[in-house]
Order: C-alpha cells, then sequence, then structure tokens
C-alpha cells in the first residue's frame, strides 16, 4: 500500500521503516503537515499516515477522498482533531494507536513536578554561570501532599501509582472511575479536588466537556499556590485564565507539555524568528512555568510501539486479516 507520511521528522523515517520491513509498504515521508494547503500531496495515495498537529478537518477529507484515500493511519491515540462525521460520510476508514507508552506521558508529568518543584531548570543555568546561590530555589517535600489526578485511564493511573510512591496523598476526578483503580486513589467530585490538591495533574482526553475544564471559575476553586500539569491535551486549559491565576499567585508553578494553540508551534525549530502568539510569549516570561514541546511520548519504547501498531494497522486495513484499531463516533 502507497502511504504519505506527513509531519515526517527524522525519528519517525527510523522508526516507521524498521517497522515496515516486516510489511513492506510504500512510505513516502513527507517534511509537510498535513493542511488545506499541503493535501495535494496526497493525491493517489490509499493510505494517510497523519500525526496530532496535522489538520484533518472536512475541508482536508473531502480533497483526500476525492483523490484516492481509504485510510487515514493516525500515529498518534488522541483523535481530536479528525471530523469523524466527515470521515463516515466520505467512507474513510481513520485509525489509531490507541496504546503506545503510558509510562512515558506519566513519568514526562513526574519530570514536570519535581523540576518545578526544585528548580532543577533555574538551577542548571545558575550553576554553568558559577552562581551557586540557593536563593529562589526553595521546594517542598513531595511526602504528604495531596495530588489530584484528573482522568484515570492508563496514564493517570500510572501517574498516580508514581505519586503514591512518593507517599503522596491521591485523589482523582473520571466521570468513569476506572474499575482499576487502587485501594488508596480516592474519587471526588470535581470542585473538592480543586480544594484539595496541592498538585493537579491532568491526564483526560480533549471532549466537549473537557474544553476549557481548567478556566477562571476552575482556578479560582484551587488552593493558593497550587501546582498545575498538562500533559494531556492543550485545550483542556484556558491559557488566558492560567496566566491571570500565575499574576495573582493562585497557581503557585505550571508545567505544559501540550498547549491549545501548538500546532502552529511544536514539533519544528522556531528560533532564527519571531514568535507572534503573544499569549505563549507571556507564559514564557513566568519564573515558575516550565514549558516543553509536547515530548511526553517521546521514549525508545513508545516511538517503536507507535511504528509497529501503525504498520499493523495499515496491513490489517489492506488485507482484512489481523487488528484494525478502527476510531469511530
Amino acid at each position: 500500500m502507497r502511504v504519505a507520511v506527513f509531519s515526517t521528522k527524522p525519528y519517525d523515517r527510523i522508526f516507521l521503516s524498521e517497522a515496515n520491513a516486516s510489511h513492506g509498504h510504500e512510505l513516502v515521508f513527507l517534511d509537510a503537515r498535513l493542511t488545506a494547503e499541503t493535501v495535494s500531496l496526497a493525491a493517489g495515495f490509499e493510505a494517510v499516515c497523519a500525526f496530532v498537529n496535522d489538520c484533518l478537518n472536512a475541508q482536508v477529507l473531502e480533497q483526500l477522498a476525492a483523490s484516492g484515500t481509504r485510510l487515514i493511519a493516525l500515529r498518534s491515540a488522541g483523535f481530536n482533531h479528525v471530523d469523524l462525521d466527515a470521515a463516515a460520510r466520505l467512507n474513510l476508514t481513520v485509525a489509531r494507536v490507541p496504546a503506545y507508552s503510558p509510562h512515558a506521558v506519566a513519568e514526562h508529568a513526574v519530570a514536570l513536578i519535581l523540576s518545578l518543584n526544585r528548580h532543577t531548570f533555574r538551577a542548571y543555568n545558575r550553576v554553568r554561570e558559577g552562581n551557586f546561590s540557593l536563593d529562589g530555589l526553595l521546594g517542598f517535600d513531595l511526602c504528604g501532599k495531596t495530588v489530584g489526578v484528573i482522568g484515570t485511564g492508563k496514564i493517570g493511573l500510572i501517574f498516580a501509582a508514581i505519586m503514591h510512591g512518593f507517599g503522596c496523598k491521591v485523589v482523582a476526578h473520571d466521570p468513569y472511575p476506572s474499575a482499576e483503580a487502587p485501594d488508596y486513589l480516592q474519587y471526588l467530585p470535581l470542585s473538592e479536588l480543586f480544594a484539595e490538591a496541592d498538585i493537579i495533574s491532568l491526564h483526560c482526553p480533549l471532549t466537549p466537556e473537557t474544553d476549557h475544564l481548567i478556566d477562571a471559575v476552575a482556578i479560582e476553586r484551587m488552593k493558593h499556590g497550587v501546582m498545575l500539569i498538562n500533559t494531556g491535551r492543550g485545550r483542556v486549559v484556558d491559557t488566558k485564565a492560567v496566566i491571570d491565576g500565575l499574576k495573582c499567585g493562585r497557581i503557585g508553578a505550571l508545567g505544559l507539555d501540550v498547549y491549545e494553540e501548538e500546532e502552529h508551534l511544536f514539533f519544528q525549530d522556531l528560533s532564527a524568528g519571531v514568535i507572534s502568539d503573544d499569549q505563549f510569549m507571556r507564559l514564557t516570561t513566568f519564573p515558575n512555568v516550565l514549558i516543553t514541546g509536547h515530548q511526553g511520548f517521546f521514549t525508545r519504547e513508545a516511538l517503536t510501539n507507535i511504528a509497529n501498531t501503525t504498520l499493523d494497522n495499515l496491513s490489517a486495513f489492506e488485507t482484512g486479516a489481523g487488528t484494525l484499531h478502527r476510531v469511530t463516533r
């Protein structure tokens, strides 16, 4: 099967090519992000392989279907960037990678917490300049703190287990509590979680119900000085409200691996240009904010699993045999 692979980075070529050795598909790697302006590059390809910041709205899907595409193979778990109604109408199959490495994302959330709490990123820069002062680097013991987990899928439960190992009290909120939740995990209404948690970590998918779940009203209910972590989806957090929360001190520390307008920023080198996103640039001025560029998934194990599942999806669609991780409404 001929496959147009959009938003290709050097590591995508390596891991997808290795996984394809046992499948034999024709992978054509394209650096371009899939948009209405670049969709013509997919003309004549039976399948398109897309990433989280590729645009798969109705306009793009209509052009893909008209030019012969039958399968959208997502190399991600999330699919909120796909118009599934349009895909169904156009008889386009959408497949995803339902689980690649929940440990990778959970561990990255913990890394953000540790770095923000002990100011290791600031200390690193100081020591390189010969400044060994400890002023401004004061942290707190995680042991005994209350950690709120919003979303208790696989990633959320692994994150909860790690924080429990630090000696934290772990509370959670999920409209569909997990049957696999351990005894130490206490489910609470969202308002109670906001009021009790010293640290809040977001692990929920982006749905109409979670779009801007963390808004001005939610932040007002949180403890003064709360640490907020988001390694889920950018639009779960209202950036303007978070900036206001940082300015008044309600949010004492913020760790982001995702951002609601990240498709215009992440996964590319913009260091030689001017970033025009004023809200993002405002975030970078706070000393208690740590942002990483959607790298929570970025481990060898995760990339291997993403590549293998993506190629398995392609083969299952082509042959009708094996498991196709199809996305439906």
